[in-house]
Order: structure tokens, then C-alpha cells, then sequence
């Protein structure tokens, strides 16, 4: 399957703002972004140009690419899929995102980031309901439960990664066993529970030209 395999400090200079794409070192001095805050490329440190609506607009969806780790064409599919469903398709778009595996395992804090989570599912170190998925966009369900198999369970990323997890930024809709290193859906999640810097709306806007 294809995938992003460029730098991801990139990706948040060129959106000129933190995406918290790698994990702990992003909270660091070691983090490109801190270091250098302008865009890539041989003009970056010219400044940021105007952008159009259009490119407004395409910044938007890239930005939401970068941070849920979808490429183009898996993006579109979920995008349809959530006009497909009652209410606000831009809101919909964000909570099925939210609801794919590998961001509920990062958001329980058993992966560093999402990409650390990926990795995880693809090499089948998670279960869903005694089950190994390997599928990193599988949707989860309320009252599944999220585990990681018992060979991994002393894993010394896993473990920092835990102790790092800050405790404030615990979604709702997810309830996480820290002992057991597993969670559990306890509801679907809803719009309000997403605090990134998204503005779903120019999506919306950018898909129906």
C-alpha cells in the first residue's frame, strides 16, 4: 500500500504550524519546526506568500491528510462516505477519521503517534475484541475493545510511551486500562471532542467545484 515516506517535520513548516507528527521529539528542541519555523525549500526563508481560496483551500485538506496519515485517494473515499451519512459531511469526514484504529491507539497514548501506531497494527500487536486487525483504517465500534497482544506488552516504546501521555488530553469517548495496556469505545466520538486546528468547512467547499 502506498504511503508518505518523506519527512514529517516538513509537512508541519509547510502548513506553519506544529502537527505533532513524531511524537515525543515534537515536544523537543530537536523538533525542525522550532528550529526552523519558515517553509522548506530554496525561497522559505523569502516569506509566506498569499494564498488564493483555492489554495486555501487545498492547504486545509492537506493539512488534515498530514495529521490522520491518509493519502489522496483513501481521503476522497472517506469524504464520500461521510456525505453519504445524515448531517454536516465536514464534521462527519472528522469523527469517521477519528474513529479509524490507528488513531484510537494513538489517542489512548499506547503509540507515540499515529505512524507509530500503524506500525503496531500492520505487524498484528493489536486486538480488537480478542481479534488481530492488521488493517490501520478499520473503523472501531462502541464497546470494542482495543488491546495489545501479550508479547508486547513489556515493549519499552509502548511503556514510554504511556508515561509521556499527558492525562489532560484524554478524549471521552475512549476509556483506556493502563494495566492491561488496552481501551474500550464507550461512545462514538463527536466534533466537539476534536481539538485540532481543522476547518472542515473549506473541505466541504473544496470538493463540491
Amino acid at each position: 500500500m502506498a504511503r508518505y515516506i518523506g519527512a514529517k517535520c516538513k509537512i508541519c513548516r509547510r502548513e506553519g504550524e506544529k502537527l505533532f507528527l513524531r511524537g515525543s521529539r515534537c515536544y523537543t528542541d530537536k523538533c525542525a519546526f522550532t528550529r526552523r519555523g519558515y517553509p522548506p525549500g530554496s525561497h522559505g526563508k523569502v516569506g509566506r506568500r498569499k494564498l488564493t481560496s483555492y489554495a486555501i483551500q487545498l492547504r486545509a485538506k492537506q493539512k488534515v491528510k498530514a495529521i490522520y496519515g491518509v493519502l489522496e485517494q483513501q481521503f476522497r473515499k472517506t469524504f464520500k462516505d461521510a456525505t453519504r451519512t445524515t448531517g454536516n459531511p465536514g464534521a462527519n469526514l472528522l469523527v469517521n477519521l477519528e474513529r479509524r484504529v490507528d488513531n484510537v491507539v494513538y489517542q489512548l497514548g499506547i503509540a507515540s503517534s499515529r505512524t507509530h501506531a500503524r506500525q503496531l497494527i500492520r505487524h498484528g500487536h493489536i486486538q480488537i475484541d480478542g481479534r488481530k486487525v492488521d488493517i490501520p483504517s478499520y473503523k472501531v465500534k462502541i464497546n470494542q475493545k482495543i488491546q495489545l497482544v501479550d508479547s508486547m506488552k513489556k515493549n519499552a516504546l509502548i511503556k514510554k510511551s504511556l508515561e509521556e501521555r499527558d492525562p489532560e488530553k484524554t478524549v471521552e469517548w475512549l476509556k483506556l486500562d493502563a494495566e492491561n495496556l488496552s481501551g474500550t469505545v464507550i461512545r462514538m466520538p463527536k466534533r466537539e471532542d476534536i481539538t485540532l486546528p481543522i476547518q472542515e468547512n473549506l473541505i466541504v467547499e473544496l470538493y463540491s467545484k
